[in-house]
């Protein structure tokens, strides 16, 4: 008998000793993981979510900072427009790719309702925070010297923050929900409808955040973290309440009517009626009346 610190070798193994290519069959169970929830395309995916997330945190720190140090150049109504339109333009241009979530509080959300791999959700959210940093300092550089570089802070108590930001998170996460993840809805408009949910809730609630890259990247670039917490758990709540609401009303698929418009059900519903019909008058002597149903 061979030691047993030899039995692992392939020399020692009847089976590969035989074939030594039968070892490239044998399927590994870290390549069939590293498959099924890191696909080839998978890296193109997390560069993807990084620049839809620097470009958000460009865009609503940049605008926020612009307006809090002179309104004559961005007010603070264009500033939660522009938010709301890079959320809509960022999802028409990679929300084929990645799913433009842009939001580690989105990603987890859509984990929670299982539209989403569990196992990318750290990558993903590793990206955002890579992009969100990278905005962050690339706006320290171009706005210098403005030192608030759209940072976010309770204006009242942290309690109220924290109500507000899961409301408003809840909303958004909602509505991207049924247009993201429901068929029955239109998914061709979800960047208008998510971008538009942003803007409304933006113009009602003033500077929120509703995402916890907006607050982080800014709030390390400027060494800031006044109430941090309440931008992380709030919207983290906010989402997965939105997600797990819209899961439990949604409507379950009905294959007939998915696929089939009304129209169609009917004449399908007609023609196997003829079928029906003409197999029952069909006799066994052969006579046949066939030739009254024919199918179009």
């Amino acid at each position: 008998m061979a030691p047993i610190g030899q039995l692992a070798s392939p020399e020692n193994h009847p089976a590969t000793s035989q074939n030594p290519n039968m070892s490239d069959h044998i399927p590994k169970s870290s390549t069939l993981f590293e498959q099924q929830y890191y696909p080839p395309g998978f890296f193109k995916k997390v560069v993807a979510e990084l620049i839809a997330t620097y470009m958000l945190v460009f865009v609503t720190a940049g605008s926020a900072a612009l307006a809090a140090s002179d309104e004559h150049r961005v007010s603070k109504l264009g500033a939660w427009i522009a938010g709301g339109l890079i959320i809509t333009v960022m999802i028409y241009a990679v929300g084929h790719i990645s799913g433009a979530h842009m939001n580690p509080a989105v990603t987890l959300a859509f984990a929670a309702v299982r539209h989403f791999p569990w196992e990318q959700v750290p990558i993903y959210a590793v990206a955002q925070l890579a992009g969100s940093i990278s905005a962050s300092f690339t706006l320290s550089v171009l706005l210098h010297p403005i030192k608030q570089l759209g940072t976010t802070s309770p204006s009242g108590s942290e309690i109220q923050a924290l109500i507000s930001e899961i409301i408003m998170t809840f909303s958004m996460e909602f509505i991207a929900s049924a247009v993201a993840t429901d068929t029955k809805a239109v998914g061709e408009l979800a960047g208008i409808a998510v971008g538009s949910a942003v803007c409304i809730t933006s113009i009602f609630a003033g500077w929120i955040s509703m995402n916890p890259e907006r607050t982080i990247g800014p709030a390390i670039t400027n060494a800031y973290y006044k109430g941090i917490w309440v931008y992380i758990v709030g919207p983290v709540i906010g989402a997965l309440l939105g997600s797990w609401s819209y899961s439990f009303i949604r409507v379950s698929d009905n294959p007939i009517q998915a696929v089939s418009p009304p129209s169609f059900a009917f004449q399908a519903s007609l023609n196997q009626e003829r079928r029906q019909w003409t197999t029952y008058l069909q006799g066994p002597s052969g006579f046949s009346l066939k030739f009254l149903y024919t199918d179009q």
